[in-house]
């Protein structure tokens, strides 16, 4: 009879135990939940955005070929793109992303939606566009994006980070004051946020336009000074593993001259730096270039002529590789 009632005192404690500790497992993932995921999207004008919403005059916009409103029409594209507008034809506004992006002439923050771009109004998108939606659905916690990007802007001067020595860049210093301020005024611009704590959960990198123009010497350094940026940002914030996306520069797809293939293949290198090992990814983007005829800026290559759906493609595939690389393992 003792043993009897030892053996089920033994039990109880064996049950009540488990109940704890499956209640605390349970609390634990949702203060994970409510932990605001902060990532950053840094680079030159391909990251301001300047992919076309609904512009379609037919001697500056080509007639609306490669803008958002059309090319989410295309049967290729009705599954991939139906979530970016509503059932009553209005463009669809998240609930649980938000974006900061401080622009030469204003401060755009809200829910995720067009228009975080350079441009005023909101007619163009960006690679936050897409990238937002992909880590909305992903990800149980609130997602803030916070753009840092300025047009025609060169790693080699302008971003030069400060372990490559010399001169550090303007926008090195622009980008992370940038950052700095947009993490301090989370209660004040999002207010529907509040103070809850955030993690800074990635750094996204689509930038070397520029550097195609400079000397040789320069554009062979790239991968050094882009290796030097992403540990001197990592420094920065104190997050030595911090998950870090290289968005190729795939402007012109196959056409790239030799100057951007050089680029490219240096961003490649520096992605697979022997400290990188798991926490840097290089994204091709190449193959979301799009002809200048089927796109509503044919004169700007640089720009991808424009085209929303290779600035869709692009932050869809710079979300997914992140998400990878924050997975366990």
């Amino acid at each position: 009879m003792m043993r009897s009632c030892h053996l089920l005192a033994s039990l109880l404690f064996i049950t009540a135990t488990s109940l704890i500790i499956t209640v605390s497992t349970t609390v634990s993932a949702a203060d994970t939940a409510e932990v605001l995921q902060v990532y950053i999207l840094a680079g030159q004008s391909n990251m301001q955005g300047q992919g076309v919403v609904d512009l379609d005059h037919p001697k500056y916009y080509n007639g609306g070929r490669g803008t958002l409103a059309r090319v989410m029409l295309e049967p290729r594209n009705r599954t991939h793109f139906k979530h970016i507008r509503n059932q009553d034809g209005n463009w669809v506004v998240r609930d649980d992303v938000w974006c900061r992006y401080q622009t030469e002439k204003e401060l755009k923050k809200g829910r995720l939606s067009i228009g975080f771009t350079g441009y005023p109004g909101k007619h163009h998108i960006g690679p936050e566009f897409q990238f937002g939606h992909v880590i909305g659905d992903a990800t149980k916690a609130p997602v803030l994006l916070i753009k840092t990007a300025w047009g025609g802007k060169s790693l080699y001067k302008d971003f030069r980070p400060p372990s490559s020595g010399g001169t550090v860049g303007p926008y090195y210093k622009q980008m992370i004051s940038e950052i700095r301020r947009g993490l301090a005024a989370i209660p004040k611009d999002f207010p529907e946020i509040g103070t809850r704590d955030y993690q800074l959960a990635g750094f996204v990198w689509f930038q070397g336009w520029n550097d195609i123009f400079a000397p040789d010497e320069e554009r062979s350094q790239y991968s050094e000074h882009l290796i030097n940026l992403i540990k001197d940002v990592r420094r920065e914030f104190d997050r030595p593993a911090l998950p870090v996306v290289i968005g190729e520069l795939g402007n012109l797809g196959d056409k790239a001259g030799k100057n951007l293939l050089v680029i490219r293949n240096e961003q490649r290198a520096a992605s697979k730096h022997k400290a990188f090992a798991g926490t840097v990814l290089f994204v091709k983007t190449a193959h979301f270039a799009r002809p200048k005829e089927e796109s509503p800026n044919v004169s700007h290559g640089h720009h991808w002529f424009g085209n929303a759906e290779s600035y869709f493609l692009i932050g869809d595939a710079l979300a997914h590789a992140i998400l990878q690389l924050r997975k366990p393992h």
